[in-house]
């Protein structure tokens, strides 16, 4: 089975950049410059962005289903972001370094399974997790914060991230 990884779509989030104080808190967001690497990793570049480079910090709602397992948390954009990464049995670099709760949903957003695993792992956790055909997609976190990582999917699928 072929595993699709997909960032989030940086385009809505560019505004904030320039967003002043009140639009940042209304928005629960901040702006911020990298001062290590790893450390600040880009949800639509899915790398860690490079010391000195301004990042924005958001909430974001990654899990919108209808359901006990609806969901938020923060996570990073690069301002150098321009598209998502969006790849086929490839495991990008901030998913690769880091440990991965691979959590699998169903169509409806009910969880289905899942695995914690090193992020150099994660293709054939993928696999076992979507091999079970109740499994929809994936959702990636970081274990360490539990924020959300990336979309996972089998590469045939047309949903969106």
């Amino acid at each position: 089975m072929d595993i699709r990884i997909r960032g989030l779509d940086p385009a809505p989030f560019h505004a904030l950049f320039e967003a002043g104080p009140d639009e940042l808190a209304a928005r629960r967001a901040v702006v911020r410059v990298a001062d290590k690497a790893p450390g600040f990793p880009c949800r639509a570049t899915l790398d860690d962005a490079l010391p000195g480079e301004t990042v924005l910090l958001v909430n974001y709602t990654h899990q919108d289903a209808e359901t006990p397992f609806h969901s938020a948390h923060a996570v990073y954009f690069r301002l150098a972001a321009h598209a998502p990464y969006d790849e086929v049995n490839q495991v990008p670099p901030a998913l690769a370094r880091r440990t991965l709760s691979l959590r699998a949903f169903d169509a409806e957003g009910w969880l289905r399974g899942f695995r914690l695993v090193p992020g150099t792992e994660m293709l054939d956790a993928a696999r076992e997790l979507l091999a079970d055909p109740r499994a929809a997609y994936l959702h990636a976190h970081y274990a360490g914060a539990g924020c959300y990582a990336a979309w996972v999917g089998r590469a045939d699928t047309a949903q969106a991230a």
